[in-house]
């Protein structure tokens, strides 16, 4: 009868518009609680203090639901298929990641998972509860465990038939379901992920200092960021893409077939001068239903400023300019960074001594003094890792 139950299960994931579905027991997994332990005791969550908080429960779904006994692992392909890189060359554009530009995947994902896991519940007589990157379970280790893939060196998963772009969903089910092998990792001799990280984010194959990947700094990372990181940002103003755009796997890749996941223009990696100009309305107008909504205009607009810093475009001089005397000291921060990358030094001192003195925030007057040296040096830190985060942070 359960294996019946799972036929069926799959057919109707498929139907729903998932691309793969998987099962693998709801168990505590002692090498994954050992490896989440690690990533902690090194400070490598920077911001993302919820990790730490929530470690216990996170070790196994059955810490966060002691009833579940199984675990159904779903994949959903996104993105058209295309590769994000050469956007990187375009210094005049702001790259957001592929997988932001455009619905939001949990609206999408998650009512999918509700009818699945409802049918599911009468059909086994079971409890179910669903989870889209909402709580504490690690997604990622389960979805391998079940199959769907391996955890590749940039601890992604990849799959042999559907590469990397793609979401995942879970069902926690009191229901017992035959579990799947797990892959096999593929991953070989290549390094290709680690190689191209343009800031060195993966301490070595298989782990991922998260304080150092220009995802982390864009999204998750609430302060200012660091100087040694904005000149290898480029222009990623939301995510980044590389580690997965040159996974050989991904020449398996193919477009999704959920409309909604594709971009929507106003994402779709625009100029840097249409995004220079947003206040908070218009900035959530713009990104209404995409993941960008959820950095909130004053980071996303950090990060603009230092895409418009590194593009060597002097056209956006007045509006970098205008930004220098925002409401937010982020965008101030960065605002002043930027044009010192954009004028020229004689023009930049100019600005200088009309602009600086009006700055009352301590970082903000800093990176005043920090811009006039127009250093091309990166900030050097000889901290111990904990330390290094929190000035990070």
């Amino acid at each position: 009868m359960s294996g019946t139950l799972k036929a069926e299960l799959r057919r109707r994931a498929l139907a729903e518009g998932f691309d793969d579905v998987r099962v693998t027991a709801a168990a505590a997994d002692p090498l994954l609680q050992d490896r989440l332990a690690h990533f902690i005791s090194q400070g490598r969550e920077g911001d993302m203090a919820w990790l730490a908080d929530s470690a216990e429960r996170r070790s196994s779904p059955q810490a966060m639901w002691p009833e579940a006994r199984t675990a159904v692992m779903l994949a959903m392909r996104y993105g058209d298929g295309s590769d994000p890189l050469p956007w990187l060359a375009q210094t005049q554009r702001a790259v957001v990641s592929c997988y932001a530009q455009g619905a939001d995947y949990h609206e999408v994902i998650k009512p999918k998972l509700k009818r699945l896991a409802g049918w599911l519940a009468t059909a086994a007589s079971a409890d179910v509860k669903v989870f889209v990157d909402t709580a504490p379970l690690m997604e990622k280790p389960l979805a391998a465990r079940a199959g769907l893939g391996w955890q590749g060196k940039h601890t992604n998963l990849v799959s042999r038939d559907l590469g990397s772009w793609f979401f995942l969903g879970a069902i926690l089910t009191t229901a017992e379901l035959p579990a799947d092998e797990p892959e096999t990792d593929h991953c070989g001799s290549c390094r290709r992920c680690l190689d191209i990280c343009p800031t060195a984010a993966f301490p070595a194959p298989h782990q991922l200092d998260a304080r150092r990947c220009i995802s982390y700094l864009t999204i998750e990372h609430k302060g200012h960021i660091a100087q040694e990181f904005r000149k290898p940002m480029g222009n990623r103003v939301f995510g980044c893409d590389d580690c997965l755009a040159v996974c050989p796997w991904n020449k398996f890749a193919v477009a999704a077939s959920e409309q909604r996941f594709y971009s929507r223009a106003e994402a779709a990696n625009p100029p840097i001068a249409e995004l220079l100009g947003l206040d908070d309305a218009a900035f959530r107008a713009r990104f209404r239903g995409t993941p960008v909504k959820r950095t909130g205009r004053d980071r996303f607009l950090r990060n603009v400023l230092i895409a418009a810093g590194n593009s060597g475009d002097s056209s956006l001089v007045p509006q970098v300019e205008a930004l220098t005397a925002d409401a937010s000291p982020l965008v101030r921060a960065m605002a002043v960074w930027a044009l010192a990358q954009l004028l020229p030094s004689d023009a930049w001192h100019k600005t200088r001594e009309t602009l600086a003195d009006r700055e009352t925030d301590p970082y903000v007057r800093n990176e005043w003094g920090v811009a006039s040296a127009k250093s091309a040096q990166p900030l050097t830190l000889s901290l111990s890792p904990k330390k290094r985060g929190r000035l990070i942070r």
